[in-house]
């Protein structure tokens, strides 16, 4: 089943936990601490692949999670490192963030990669902890937790031919006489609910060409199935519009197909087109083809032949034309459509702010404050010490202070959770 669209929630995976240990040796009367790092968490990333063309294996797996790190141990032993996710999506996939819109990358060429989200950095040990005033720490951090984020994948096939034309023009059975395709194919309008791929060949060489559902008038404004799929059509290096010869008016339908690519993108309505007039096996289409020549050149086309896709007249002709036409123009440079999104400038990971939650208690925000809380095991004495020497230095018990917290409120770092006591 075609899918083009998914929205996914993706999680990179903990880092491991340092560990508490000494050094037990029998002539080593003062070992010292010898605790371990955790691993790193796993990444998510995503690897476009040439032999995936639909979404569908997002439908109904949702969440999608890297490895957790191992956690570290005595002799110094650190934890192994979780195992990367890597998701496979077709080439041509643009990812966004589905919270703020932002653009995160476009994965066009197969085995390029991009991390969506990135793994949480192992927990030091008590070894790292080690200095000449505090020789013996007992202190070890937690892992970092993953990072958290909701993405949406859009596909745009990528495809070196994009097939256009009005319902019924004759596309799906163009594709299927020339590739190894299996398109629906029926005597109705939208038959073809979905674009599709096929691959052509063209004596010692290959043409990918994409059979897009059809447009009618009014697509780009949601109209018909077009808004959906016009997009497939904007990778293509070139249009091959097929033109019913046998409608009643073959130009009026040139016309509505190449209002429709304006109004959706002017840089796809300057893409070259190869104009073929279809079912040239219908005696009244054969006779009326050099009148009809001569009304689609008049009308802007620059490039008109006649074709039969069920006899195969003419179609080998136009396939070599094609191709010879394709690889003489370079891929279109055509940038994924962006949102205007604010970005301040490079984060102080040091800054914090102090706000009270709807219920009364206080927030402390900021990267390095939540980091530290999040990485510190509060079942341990010494690493709440630890914890609280740094919100000490950082000003954050001064400016808590100053904006009134008393005895027994509560203070959120990110998802934990303290009560504040004198």
């Amino acid at each position: 089943m075609f899918l083009d669209e998914a929205t996914i929630d993706v999680e990179g995976g903990d880092g491991g936990n340092g560990a508490v240990a000494f050094r037990r040796e029998k002539f080593v009367p003062r070992g010292g601490p010898n605790g371990g790092h955790g691993g790193k968490g796993g990444d998510v990333i995503l690897v476009a692949d040439e032999n995936q063309n639909t979404l569908y294996s997002f439908r109904f797996t949702q969440r999608h999670a890297g490895g957790r790190g191992g956690h570290g141990g005595g002799h110094d032993r650190h934890g192994k490192n979780g195992e990367a996710l890597r998701l496979a999506v077709p080439c041509g996939t643009v990812v966004w963030d589905a919270d703020t819109g932002e653009l995160i990358g476009d994965l066009v060429t197969h085995g390029q990669t991009l991390t969506v989200a990135k793994g949480g950095r192992g927990g030091r040990g008590n070894s790292a902890f080690k200095s000449p005033t505090h020789q013996a720490p007992r202190e070890a951090e937690n892992g970092e937790p993953g990072q958290k984020r909701r993405i949406r994948l859009d596909l745009k096939l990528i495809a070196e031919v994009g097939i256009i034309g009005l319902p019924n023009a004759g596309k799906s059975t163009l594709l299927a006489a020339v590739t190894a395709a299996e398109p629906k194919i029926a005597d109705y309008p939208f038959t073809t609910l979905v674009p599709n791929l096929g691959v052509a060949d063209i004596g010692y060489d290959t043409l990918v060409l994409a059979d897009i559902p059809g447009l009618i008038e009014g697509a780009s404004e949601g109209a018909g199935l077009g808004d959906r799929f016009l997009r497939h059509v904007e990778r293509t290096r070139l249009l091959l519009h097929l033109v019913d010869g046998s409608a009643a008016d073959p130009v009026a339908d040139y016309r509505t197909i190449n209002a429709e690519l304006a109004a959706s993108s002017p840089a796809l309505a300057a893409r070259p087109q190869v104009v073929a007039v279809t079912k040239l096996d219908l005696p009244d289409v054969e006779d009326r083809l050099p009148e009809l020549r001569d009304a689609l050149t008049a009308a802007g086309a620059t490039d008109v032949h006649g074709i039969s896709a069920l006899t195969m007249i003419g179609v080998d002709d136009v396939l070599r034309h094609v191709h010879r036409l394709v690889r003489s123009l370079p891929p279109p440079e055509v940038a994924a459509p962006s949102i205007p999104v604010l970005r301040p400038g490079a984060v102080d990971e040091q800054a914090f702010t102090v706000r009270r939650d709807k219920d009364g208690a206080w927030r402390v925000a900021g990267v390095r404050v939540e980091r530290i809380a999040a990485m510190t095991n509060f079942q341990n004495d010494d690493a709440v010490e630890r914890f609280q020497r740094i919100l000490q230095a950082d000003g954050v018990l001064d400016i808590l202070r100053e904006h009134g917290v008393g005895e027994g409120d509560m203070v959120r770092f990110g998802e934990v959770e303290l009560e504040w006591t004198d």
